[in-house]
């Protein structure tokens, strides 16, 4: 019987088609509700990293409960120990994001940053147990973790491949970056203030008109089609908005 997975297959479908297979019968897996569930069940998994630590998100919202950051952040300067962060340029749509990224960064962990989307949004603990995070739902999220070497071998195998053409955080922040003068960044951060244009104008000493030609020209140069889009664009080249 042939497995035939997508993007859009579901973390509970994903374990059903496996177990269909016969792949998961000697294995344990189990699903949860929510991230007070989850860690009732599973949290004791992040503090027995021993080796390796690796999590795939679109952001820093999906795995973000503080007792696993904690748990983890415990081992990142163990001997051996190695803790890998692969995310989506959404992550870093504001400051506080970036910061972090840069704290985890500097406490040993690697971070790296893809414009390929991202199957599932993952963990993975020492090659031996992976959580499946599912889409948020009325009662919150649903998370599949499995101990399935199949599962989390080839996992793991997908995410290498992407982690492999990825770059770096500090690299990705500094590539393709528009060339923004001091009065661009001026006009970006107006856009965020949420101000009218009227009142944007008056406030940086432009007239009407010229503040809207240079909000035009931002948006060409963030190859953005609107100013909702402009904003994001900003948040994912790491300039301040």
């Amino acid at each position: 019987m042939t497995l035939m997975v997508s993007a859009a297959t579901t973390p509970g479908e994903l374990v059903a088609a496996c177990c269909q297979t016969g792949r998961m019968r000697n294995e344990q897996v189990f699903s949860v509700r929510g991230d007070a569930e989850l860690i009732a069940r599973a949290g004791h998994l992040f503090a027995s990293a021993r080796t390796e630590f690796l999590c795939a998100a679109r952001d820093l919202q999906t795995w973000s409960q503080p007792q696993a950051r904690a748990a983890i952040r415990s081992r990142m300067h163990a001997s051996g120990f190695t803790s890998r962060k692969l995310l989506s340029p959404v992550a870093l749509a504001d400051e506080e994001a970036r910061a972090h990224l840069r704290q985890v960064r500097d406490r040993g962990g690697l971070v790296r940053i893809s414009g390929s989307r991202l199957p599932y949004e993952t963990i993975l603990i020492d090659r031996r147990v992976m959580i499946l995070a599912g889409m948020e739902g009325p009662t919150g999220r649903e998370y599949t973790v499995t101990t399935s070497p199949n599962l989390v071998n080839g996992v793991h195998s997908l995410f290498q491949a992407i982690w492999d053409t990825a770059a770096d955080l500090d690299a990705y922040l500094r590539s393709d970056v528009p060339d923004l003068d001091a009065d661009g960044r001026l006009i970006l951060e107006a856009l965020a203030s949420g101000r009218t244009d009227a009142s944007a104008a008056k406030r940086l000493g432009l007239s009407l008109r010229t503040y809207r030609r240079r909000v035009a020209e931002l948006m060409a140069k963030l190859d953005a089609d609107s100013r909702f889009q402009a904003g994001l664009r900003a948040g994912e080249l790491g300039l301040p908005r």
